[in-house]
């Protein structure tokens, strides 16, 4: 029995493609202008919360910074990059504060509590527990006339005109431009402590950053028969088998007081042995080069390689405050030292 032919079915439409990298930087653009507005809002409560955290500081106080939701997670940046920073912060989550944590909160430490809407239970119901610490309070809040702006000493608005979520519900500008205002202070605090490279260094010693900020060049030197010296008059050939004993790509040329007068290099030896005749007789200083690129052995290793990038050499040598030869660098070295 044949089948009866049947109706063709109707194609089911599909979605519209999207352009995906289109709707992103949308995104990210309505984040832009979230900061740009929060930016220009920044005005007089900022200052006065720099002057109270230096002043909280100046006695041994600390931040506490304290949020929930998204704003726990952003407020646990916040307080590593002021600690990383030298400002003293510790993080304090509201349901723990409930169980004991309020243990953290010493007399004069300031705490900075995040909340856009500014009415978040959790924390409503803890600042006026905090308050009995005496300590003072700043709000990083959307809107300065809500319950926590009410409780605080110091607001900062954070306030944003849209979420970059299209149901405009998901903490998204808003988490940003908090994140962000808590960058600000603490790189104003920063700026305003004086706080210098060494102490950042003193802060980051694991890692690259930790060695390439706290390494001196009297660290990572090569020093002795590991340095290829040889005194003013002596030839090429010598000056070659100096470089082959010490096992580098260059010789220091000195005068008799050990103070530097030039460099010969590997490199210069290829350049002009094809047009010098007899090079490897001739005086080594006929070819080298004077008053070479130098650090000195107090400078930090980080000084090392933006010479290296800057003047794209390989070696570098060493001198003290009279210009006298101590040692050398090399860059074969840096991958060893975990430094490039």
């Amino acid at each position: 029995m044949s089948k009866r032919p049947t109706r063709s079915r109707a194609r089911r439409r599909l979605p519209a493609p999207v352009d995906y990298a289109r709707r992103a930087r949308e995104i990210v653009e309505l984040e832009i202008a979230g900061l740009q507005k929060v930016a220009k809002g920044l005005g007089d409560s900022f200052g006065a919360a720099i002057e109270l955290i230096l002043r909280a500081s100046a006695t041994g106080g600390k931040v506490v910074v304290t949020g929930i939701g998204k704003n726990l997670h952003i407020g646990e940046k916040i307080s590593a990059t002021l600690a990383s920073t030298g400002t003293t912060s510790v993080m304090l989550n509201p349901a723990q504060g409930m169980h004991g944590d309020l243990g953290i909160l010493r007399a004069g430490d300031v705490v900075l509590a995040l909340s856009y809407s500014g009415e978040s239970e959790e924390l409503i119901d803890l600042i006026p527990l905090i308050r009995r610490f005496d300590v003072s309070v700043i709000a990083l809040t959307g809107k300065p006339a809500s319950s926590l702006g009410r409780l605080s000493d110091i607001v900062v608005s954070v306030a944003v005109d849209r979420e970059a979520c299209p149901f405009n519900m998901a903490p998204t500008t808003s988490t940003t431009a908090t994140l962000a205002v808590g960058d600000a202070l603490a790189m104003v605090l920063l700026e305003a402590r004086g706080f210098k490279i060494e102490d950042y260094a003193k802060l980051h010693p694991g890692g690259a950053i930790g060695r390439t900020l706290l390494l001196r060049v009297s660290d990572i030197m090569r020093k002795a028969d590991r340095v290829a010296a040889v005194p003013v008059g002596t030839k090429v050939r010598d000056a070659m088998l100096a470089m082959t004993k010490a096992r580098t790509g260059s010789a220091a040329i000195v005068d008799r007081h050990n103070r530097l007068l030039g460099i010969f290099t590997d490199g210069d030896l290829r350049r002009h042995l094809p047009t010098i005749p007899n090079l490897i007789d001739l005086p080594v200083e006929r070819i080298m080069t004077p008053s070479p690129i130098v650090v000195t052995q107090s400078q930090l290793a980080v000084d090392v390689l933006r010479t290296f990038e800057k003047h794209a050499i390989d070696d570098l040598l060493v001198v003290d405050e009279r210009g006298r030869l101590v040692g050398t660098v090399d860059s074969q070295d840096l991958p060893k030292l975990k430094l490039m």
